[in-house]
């Protein structure tokens, strides 16, 4: 039987696998399931947590829908998910092994993801300046474990270990007692150095920051260990790569040239193209640009416009209408509603009402909130607001990366990916209108399929 390579992303509302055949790239397998792991904000400051053991508990199920038989032959696994976030645990306690082939999450905290709140403009400004590129917002782990330093000392005393989510998994697979991390995730927590690939220990030093929290860093497509035991009937002694960011490895999986740029569209919005390859970023953070420059793979860089608004605005449209109807006594699934409300957009091909959709504001602009003007009596229809709507999320992106910007790159082409944008004909629409270059759909940003690809064509 051909061998296969086992990718795994656990991202921000689902986790997938994949198993993709070593020679032919192709995947022979996969299965997705939502997570269902967000927690309600306690104490209203803004949180956004998930539950560490559902999201486990959705990695254990996903792998045991693969072919046992070909999960038998998997030589070599990847790991990829959600970015910035921070998740806890102790080294020693941080999962088991019950009876059988898998893990259960052990002693860890809740995982403190990329869309949490909790850290205030006031809070950010008092922080130490970072020796880096990348610029400090809220979600970001380094000022995530600042905000406990600050308001919960206690909670930090609990730990002994931190990373991203797959950074767990990858800990808890290979039997590690710390955590590796890639410069891809590091980067995303803030306080990182791309140029030096290290962390701003003497600075984070000087502010009391606990440092022995910090993972050590590893090449990103490097490995970080091998498999302690048998998973999921994977051969104990499998290579296990250092996690890399599903944004990275979603461009990896169809970026096919580097006149390419990729429009993703899924929880939020990125829009992104290669940098020469002798490139490097700005020594010092640009906060205000909307623009940031993400490590890629062998010391390269992409330019990224990430938008924290993209398909969520349009979910939390859906979600209001719901709430809206369910007091009036009318119910209709958010399926059920999304389809119709699609439906009416198609039938208006314009509209001049105009919607500002930033209602979770921009981490270069986090004060910016959204807008709705230019109301007139006759473009209050559902029709008119959705095509408003879809229009915003794209204009806003659009802003953030004109499309003079893409041409003066040597962009030829926009590959557009991302569950929202499949599923959403008015939005691939507005993408048209926004960027007058080539855009081409199919070839869908899989970060799982992404994670796979880089293990296999570095030869893992």
């Amino acid at each position: 039987m051909s061998s296969f390579i086992l990718g795994l992303d656990l991202g921000t509302t689902s986790v997938k696998v994949v198993l993709v055949e070593s020679d032919s790239k192709a995947v022979a397998a996969s299965h997705s399931l939502p997570t269902v792991s967000d927690l309600s904000d306690v104490g209203g400051i803004k949180a956004k947590e998930q539950d560490t053991g559902r999201i486990i508990d959705c990695v254990n199920r996903c792998v045991s829908h693969l072919p046992r038989e070909k999960l038998q032959h998997v030589h070599s696994i990847g790991l990829t998910g959600q970015m910035h976030g921070v998740l806890f645990w102790k080294a020693k306690s941080g999962c088991s092994w019950p009876d059988g082939d898998f893990f259960t999450a052990g002693d860890t905290s809740q995982l403190i993801t990329w869309q949490d709140g909790r850290c205030s403009n006031d809070f950010l400004s008092s922080l130490p300046r970072p020796d880096s590129h990348v610029s400090t917002a809220t979600g970001f782990g380094c000022a995530t474990i600042f905000w406990y330093m600050k308001h919960r000392p206690e909670f930090l005393r609990d730990f002994t270990v931190a990373g991203t989510i797959q950074d767990y998994v990858v800990s808890m697979l290979c039997g590690l007692d710390g955590c590796v991390m890639t410069p891809q995730n590091a980067a995303s927590w803030g306080f990182f150095n791309t140029s030096s690939n290290q962390w701003n220990e003497n600075i984070l030093r000087s502010a009391g920051f606990p440092v022995h929290l910090l993972p050590r860093c590893v090449p990103s497509g490097g490995l970080a260990g091998k498999t302690r035991s048998v998973w999921h009937g994977v051969p104990a002694g499998t290579p296990v790569g250092a996690a890399l960011g599903d944004f990275q490895c979603s461009v990896y999986s169809c970026m096919s040239a580097r006149t390419d740029a990729v429009l993703n569209i899924s929880t939020s919005a990125q829009l992104t193209f290669a940098m020469p390859a002798d490139f490097r970023p700005p020594d010092s953070p640009q906060p205000d640009s909307p623009v940031s420059y993400y490590p890629y793979f062998d010391s390269s860089f992409l330019a990224v416009a990430a938008s924290l608004n993209g398909g969520n605005v349009v979910a939390a449209f859906v979600a209001m209408l719901t709430a809206w109807m369910k007091e009036l006594g009318a119910e209709l699934s958010d399926a059920g509603l999304y389809e119709k409300l699609i439906g009416c957009a198609l039938n208006q091909d314009a509209s001049d009402l105009r919607v500002i959709p930033t209602i979770l504001g921009e981490r270069h602009d986090p004060l910016c909130l959204g807008q709705v003007t230019n109301i007139s009596a006759s473009n209050l229809s559902l029709g008119h607001v959705v095509r408003a709507l879809c229009r915003g999320v794209m204009a806003n992106v659009a802003s953030m990366m004109p499309p003079e910007r893409l041409r003066q790159a040597g962009v030829t082409r926009i590959v557009g990916s991302g569950s929202a944008l499949s599923r959403n004909e008015v939005l691939r629409q507005e993408v048209e209108r926004a960027f007058p270059l080539p855009i081409v759909y199919g070839q869908n940003a899989d970060s799982a399929v992404g994670v796979a690809m880089v293990l296999c064509d570095r030869g893992v």
